[in-house]
C-alpha cells in the first residue's frame, strides 16, 4: 500500500514552489534521521597547561574573569562542564592591582566565626594590605560555580603578593589579558 507523502497540502499543485518545499520536506526528514555527535571529554585525554599573569595595574574583576575562565578550561574547544579540562593559573604581583571608584575604602570582605556577635569584616585596603592574594582568590572564587568541582578548579590557581613565584620548572606561558 502507498502512503502519500506529507507535502504541506502543495501536492499535485504542479508548481514550482511545491516541488520545491517538497524537495525542503524530504532533505529535512534525511537530515533528522542523521546522528549527532557531540565530543565529550574524559580527564584520560585532558591537556593541561601551566599560564602566568602579571596582575600589575590590571582591574580586579576583569582580571578575576578570564582567570576563572582558564581555570574552567573555556578557551579550549574541547570544555565541558562536568570534567575540569582547565589550566593551572599563577598570578603574580597581586598587591598591585586596581579597582575603579572608591571600592579600595568601601568594598567590604565578611566572614563570621559562628559565635553570636562573630561577625568581621574588612574593607579591600585593609585586604590589600595583610593578605593581597586572597583579594585575587575571593574574586575568582566568586565567578566559578558553586559546586565540588568549582572547589578542585580553584585549587589550580597560586596567587602570590610579589613578582617571584616557585613554579619556574613547569614553564609557564604568560596568559595575555584583554580589556577594553
Amino acid at each position: 500500500m502507498n502512503r502519500p507523502e506529507y507535502t504541506h497540502g502543495l501536492a499535485g499543485t504542479g508548481t514550482p514552489a511545491a516541488a520545491i518545499m517538497l524537495r525542503r520536506c524530504r532533505a529535512r526528514r534525511a537530515a533528522r534521521s542523521v546522528p549527532m555527535k557531540t565530543y565529550v571529554a574524559t580527564p584520560q585525554d585532558r591537556e593541561r597547561n601551566w599560564l602566568l599573569v602579571d596582575a600589575e595595574g590590571q582591574t580586579l574583576g576583569r582580571l578575576a574573569t578570564q582567570i576563572a575562565d582558564a581555570l574552567r578550561g573555556k578557551r579550549k574547544p574541547a570544555y565541558t562542564p562536568h570534567i575540569d579540562v582547565g589550566d593551572f593559573v599563577v598570578v603574580v604581583n597581586a598587591e598591585k592591582i586596581s579597582v575603579t571608584g572608591a571600592k579600595l575604602h568601601e568594598k567590604m570582605y565578611y566572614r563570621h566565626s559562628g559565635y553570636p556577635g562573630g561577625l568581621k569584616k574588612r574593607t579591600l585596603n585593609d585586604m590589600l594590605e595583610r593578605r593581597p592574594q586572597e583579594v585575587i582568590r575571593l574574586a575568582v572564587r566568586g565567578m566559578l560555580p558553586k559546586n565540588r568541582l568549582a572547589r578542585k578548579q580553584l585549587t589550580k590557581l597560586k596567587v602570590y603578593a610579589g613578582p617571584e613565584h616557585p613554579h619556574e620548572a613547569q614553564k609557564p606561558h604568560k596568559l595575555e589579558i584583554n580589556t577594553r
